[in-house]
């Protein structure tokens, strides 16, 4: 039987057909999901949305405090037993539960599969116990068939993050993309409609989880395909930095009923708070930074920064799991204007945007309003081109003669942000 299963992991719908004999042979509900409760394979209907992030959370606490599998669990009136789905192909490492307060653990349960039945298997005959044993590797197997799968894109998440750390010029990043695994395998040569998501977790405020962990965590958590903005395992290209992950998700085009489709931030913080309130500590945190919509090489290095920012603003939540967005770091800094005395918003101001109204009233330009739709689009070079019916060359030209007059680089976080403020205060 065994090797039947074997052959069937050949196919595509390997997990699913593997899960359906073992229901019709042990009589029990089995399913493989994510460390965020997404079900991967087995029994329909799929488990409710809470009921599955329940028990994956509870997976990851159990793991982290050392707790030997299967995992036994109790919801309502409903028994479960969790066992861990690790990548066949990895190497075995010290479980980050044995020594937490340390910070020498791996955190590697965030990265495994859970195999869930739907039943006490301890009541099970030992031959039962031997065939569920037997089902865990080979959903090892297939935990391994997708890492392998996930190789090629996380190539090109490294190289793309060394071209934005590098000098090379940004409409060239493109064509020196175009030489990688994942672009000659997908026949992506383009640059495609992307968000940056930046994450960085402590234990105990002090030592950092490895993000290597967050990164598979963060791979599975952002995948959404029934989303209101759709995001498959295909469009996620992840790599590490130091101690933060690193992702590029590509999201889709603008269209009449999604005209600025992006990543839910609140979204995807309610699901990594629900998988990951057990599994934190009380002095533990993970924060995330989520960068605005990319639809262009140029502005790369510009939402590479402003995930960044978003992350260092997260960190300074206080809930043990924080994601903020671009609208985050627009009112992060709005908020603290009023802590400013009012003489010197004003002055602040008047010295900013003083050039701008200058030239606007000597030339009968619209300098001032260009910028003011400029923030608004999130620095995107076409949607603010649309709404002010210019062509983006003639839009450039604005913002280059902004910058000159101003003395400002509007490709950088920072000066947006000034703007905003002194727009705000008039």
């Amino acid at each position: 039987m065994v090797e039947r299963h074997r052959r069937l992991l050949t196919d595509p719908g390997a997990p699913d057909s593997v899960l359906e004999l073992l229901e019709h042979s042990l009589g029990l509900d089995v399913r493989v999901l994510s460390p965020t409760g997404r079900q991967i394979a087995g029994a329909r209907p799929p488990l409710r949305a809470k009921t599955a992030a329940a028990l994956a959370g509870r997976y990851l606490a159990a793991r982290r405090s050392g707790e030997a599998a299967p995992h036994r669990v109790t919801l309502g009136e409903r028994h479960y037993s969790l066992m861990p789905v690790r990548d066949a192909t990895a190497p075995s490492t010290p479980s980050a539960s044995s020594t937490p307060s340390s910070a020498t653990g791996d955190a590697a349960e965030l990265g495994d599969w859970v195999l869930v039945v739907e039943a006490d298997t301890s009541n099970r005959p030992a031959a039962d116990g031997e065939l569920l044993d037997r089902i865990v590797e080979l959903a090892a197997d297939a935990r391994s068939a997708h890492n392998r799968a996930k190789l090629a894109l996380n190539d090109l998440a490294r190289q793309l993050l060394d071209l934005l750390h590098s000098r090379v010029p940004p409409d060239e990043i493109p064509v020196r993309l175009s030489s990688t695994a994942q672009a000659v395998v997908s026949q992506k040569y383009t640059w495609q409609r992307c968000q940056f998501v930046v994450a960085r977790g402590e234990w105990h405020g002090a030592h950092p989880i490895p993000a290597s962990a967050l990164r598979v965590l963060l791979e599975e958590a952002l995948i959404q395909p029934d989303g209101p903005v759709p995001v498959s395992p295909e469009d996620i290209a992840a790599t590490v930095d130091g101690e933060q992950a690193v992702l590029f998700v590509l999201v889709p085009e603008p269209t009449d009923a999604l005209p600025d489709p992006a990543l839910d931030a609140a979204a995807l913080q309610r699901r990594l708070a629900a998988a990951l309130g057990r599994w934190l500590g009380p002095t533990d945190s993970v924060s995330i930074g989520v960068s605005s919509p990319v639809g262009a090489p140029g502005n790369a290095r510009r939402a590479l920064g402003e995930a960044r920012t978003a992350l260092r603003v997260a960190a300074e939540g206080p809930e043990r799991v924080t994601v903020r967005g671009p609208d985050d770091l627009t009112s992060h800094i709005l908020s603290l204007l009023p802590l400013i005395p009012a003489e010197t918003r004003r002055a602040f101001a008047a010295r900013l945007l003083g050039p701008l109204r200058d030239h606007d009233s000597r030339h009968q330009t619209d300098l001032l309003s260009t910028l003011e739709k400029f923030l608004e689009c999130d620095a995107s070079w076409t949607a603010c081109a649309a709404q002010l019916h210019l062509h983006v060359n003639s839009l450039r030209h604005r913002i280059a003669r902004i910058e000159q007059l101003t003395g400002r680089d509007l490709a950088r976080l920072e000066t947006r942000l000034d703007f905003l403020a002194a727009l705000r205060v008039g």
